[in-house]
Order: structure tokens, then sequence, then C-alpha cells
């Protein structure tokens, strides 16, 4: 099944040479001094430089080009905001502890085919008997929900996410819980995931394949890195479980923002969500790259009256373990390990990381309502202002070795949190 994307100069899979592409001639070259400020070293730590600060008439030709000493960088522009002109140059590179590092960008009319590590992926049907067919956006009423409509709409549930580590895939029917997809291999995943041979839904993920299978036990939580509102003591989920008619939020519109070698972007609106007798206006934003085991979120809400706090989730069925609470740089991990896999059958470490500036502690779901089995970090939340948290996983079947280990994996994650904490100083001449 062929992908189609809205806002993303395609990239394939093929890396070619540089010198196949043919650069834009009469365009003064840029270029990017960027410093680790830390004594950390920094594996493919992200990069996001906007357009304003490159310059417009720096800007000739389609594909990015960046050269750091005889290497080439991958690296692929974002529109975020969805005007048609892109907006983000978005790359990611190593650093030594103190390292500055020169680059040269340059611009090519020619797609340089750097190596898929990132891919986003949304199928639907418009009916019971009708094929899936690959889309890159949607927009779901309240009364379309899989109990009402009869039928699964949508290839594995809803959108998935992935990088070269793990992937994840969000319940877009109106539950809106994130679950976890276990990696064997480091390449991208089939386009038929979730669907047979004749373009129907099909729940094809629970079966161990060469490359992954869904892992992860979702039930009644939000999964991991999904999030509710506590409002006076009473835990209000965003959206509804698999048996419930009407969605309690009005309108949810979905769209891939950007897919590309090193990142894929998802964006997610949520109008009208009715939560303790109150209307939220929601938005959403998940974000991967390469080289780590987990995806960005980013949340915030208008709508906020000040009696609200905060949750962000992580599901703990299975869980016999203690959880672990660590401050480790800008963050607050909250780590889990054990077999937390479907009928225990592997060892898989999840964890989310929160903003230690905001943190107010964390609570625990009932076994029973709306939301239940997750550990919920509670942060303080004000009115539109951005909330970003990292949700992580690492299964014992990775490509990357050790992670059936809990120590390993809680250095895996504190040393994670602390290499996003690094700054990182850009300068453009």
């Amino acid at each position: 099944m062929k992908k189609r994307v809205l806002f993303y100069l395609p990239i394939l899979l093929v890396t070619v040479l540089l010198a196949s592409c043919k650069v834009s001639q009469n365009v003064s070259e840029k270029t990017i001094v960027l410093k680790n400020s830390s004594s950390l070293a920094l594996s493919q730590k992200a990069i996001s430089i906007k357009r304003e600060n490159i310059g417009e008439s720096n800007v000739k030709g389609g594909f990015p080009i960046l050269l750091s000493k005889k290497d080439t960088i991958p690296a692929q522009t974002n529109d975020l905001n969805g005007d048609g002109k892109w907006d983000e140059l978005f790359f990611t590179t190593d650093f030594s502890p103190n390292e500055e590092k020169i680059i040269q960008l340059k611009w090519s009319d020619i797609d340089p085919k750097f190596t898929i590590k990132t891919s986003a992926r949304f199928g639907k049907r418009e009916g019971k008997d009708l094929p899936v067919h690959p889309d890159t956006q949607e927009v779901l009423m309240a009364n379309q929900v899989l109990k009402k409509l009869g039928y699964q709409k949508y290839q594995t549930d809803g959108p998935t996410w992935e990088n070269d580590k793990v992937g994840f895939r969000h319940y877009l029917d109106g539950r809106n819980s994130k679950d976890v997809f276990g990696k064997k291999l480091p390449g991208i995943t089939p386009e038929n995931v979730g669907i047979n041979s004749k373009g129907a839904v099909e729940d094809t993920y629970h079966v161990m394949y060469d490359w992954r299978r869904d892992i992860f036990p979702v039930g009644n939580s939000v999964g991991l890195g999904g999030y509710a509102l506590l409002i006076v003591n009473k835990i209000n989920r965003l959206g509804i479980l698999g048996n419930d008619t009407i969605n309690n939020v009005e309108k949810t519109t979905f769209k891939i923002v950007a897919e590309g070698p090193v990142n894929s972007v998802l964006s997610y609106h949520y109008q009208n969500w009715k939560a303790s007798g109150n209307l939220y206006q929601v938005q959403e934003t998940t974000s991967i790259w390469p080289g780590m085991y987990g995806f960005k979120n980013t949340v915030s809400i208008d709508g906020i009256k000040g009696k609200e706090t905060f949750l962000a989730a992580i599901s703990n069925l299975n869980n016999k373990n203690p959880l672990q609470v660590i401050e480790a740089g800008d963050w607050i991990c909250l780590i889990q390990h054990d077999y937390l896999t479907y009928e225990r059958q592997w060892i898989l470490g999840t964890a989310i990381l929160v903003p230690a500036n905001i943190y107010q502690g964390y609570i625990e779901a009932p076994k029973t309502g709306q939301l239940t089995d997750s550990y919920l970090a509670k942060l303080k939340v004000d009115n539109k202002k951005e909330i970003s948290y990292y949700a992580i996983a690492a299964w014992e079947l990775s490509a990357d070795k050790g992670f059936n280990d809990s120590a390993f994996f809680t250095n895996y994650v504190t040393n994670l949190a602390k290499q996003l904490s690094a700054k990182i100083k850009v300068e453009i001449k």
C-alpha cells in the first residue's frame, strides 16, 4: 500500500552520494555553528532551526544538504503550520562533550534520498465492506466512534509512528490511548500492518513477525503517554471506552504534519472536550526521531479555569514491581520494569519523562471507571501553555540488548533525560 503524505518533501530509501545532487548555484552558503554546552556526550541530539533564522534569500532548492567535515548529515524540512511553505529545518547529530560543530548548509534541486529512519502511517475505510486506503488526515465527530459505527474504521485502530528503535499507535476511534509496538529489527515496518490482502482491517499485529508485534496491553488505561485532567479530585479521560457510543469530544481533527528520514510529526485537535461540566479545546503534537526508544508529546489546553491538574499517564497493567521516581536533568522520570507485555510473556521497560519544574507528584488510577490501571504524573497546567513530555518503551527483544535488566533500563532512561536536558547553542553565519 503506497503512502500519501501532505506536507513533506518525500525521501526514498536508498542513500546516494552527495556528488549526484545538483546543488543550487549562486546561493551564498550558510554556516551553522552548534555548541554543546554540556559535559555530556550526546547521541542523535535533535536540532530544529526556524526558517526565519536561515533567511528567505538563502533558501534555493527544495532539499537541504548539511556538510560536517566530510560527512553529510541527513536532514529535512517540515511545514508545521500547514501553510504550504516549510518553516523548520530538522536534523539529528552527535556531539562530544563541550563540542563545537561547524556545518555548511546548502540546497539541492534533487532529492538526496537519505535512509528512512522514521515513519507515520494512517489508513482508513469509508464503510464496513470497503478496503482501507492510505490517508494523511481525518475528522471524527462524537457519534462516529467504534461502537456506534459497528466496525473498526482504521488500520491499527488509528495512526502509527515509529523510528529505528520502537513503534507506537494511537487509538483514534475515541479511546485516545497510546500503544507500543516492539521492534526486533531497525527497518521501517511493512505498509500492510493491520490489514489483509483484500484491504480489510485485520488484527495481525498481535502475532510475532520477524520485525515486531504489538506487545503492550492497554485495557481501559490511556496507555503509554496518554493524558487526562484531574478536576476537583475527579479523573477526566480525554475520550471514551470501547463500549461507549458517544464521545465526550465533539470533534477530533487529525493529520500527519510531516514524515521524513529523521522526523515524523502527528497533530490532533480536540474540539469541545466535555470534562466535569467544562468545555476544553486541546492541541496535541507527537514527534519522533531516530535513536530514541520513545517519542515527544506536546499538549496545550484552552479553557483552563485554575482548578485543573494535567495527568500524564503510564499504564501499569501487569506491573508487579515498585514504580521508580527519579529526577534527572530537567526531568522527573517515572520508570517501571517488569513482564509488562501481554500475558507477562516478555520483559518491557516503560517510562514517562515529565518536566521537573511543574511536577506535583503522582497518583494511581482506580481499578474501575473510565481510566484505570495507570500511574498518573500530576503536572501544573496553565491556559494555552504547552506541556511537553516523553514516553519511553524498550523491549528485551529489541535490537539493542540489555533491556531485560532493570538497572540497565533505568540507566538508559536517566541518561536520556540528561541528554534531553543538554542545551545546544545555535548560531547562523
